[in-house]
């Protein structure tokens, strides 16, 4: 189920990224409309798959398509 679940966000995410330079945490929040909890287990799946690459920008976490 949350496989399942982690699958369908990241999906969303990916969504979000695809076709800018990338977001900040809070940017991602507010387009994708997740609750923190999921945001973050959809990264992890992205993560994992080394779709997306994280950085730190201004104390902020920055997230792109690799």
């Amino acid at each position: 189920m949350m496989q399942e679940k982690a699958g369908v966000v990241a999906g969303k995410i990916w969504n979000a990224l695809n076709g800018n330079e990338g977001k900040t945490q809070k940017q991602l929040k507010k387009a994708t409309k997740l609750i923190d909890k999921d945001l973050f287990l959809g990264l992890g799946w992205l993560l994992r798959e080394e779709k997306v690459s994280v950085s730190e920008v201004a104390g902020e976490l920055f997230f792109r398509l690799k």
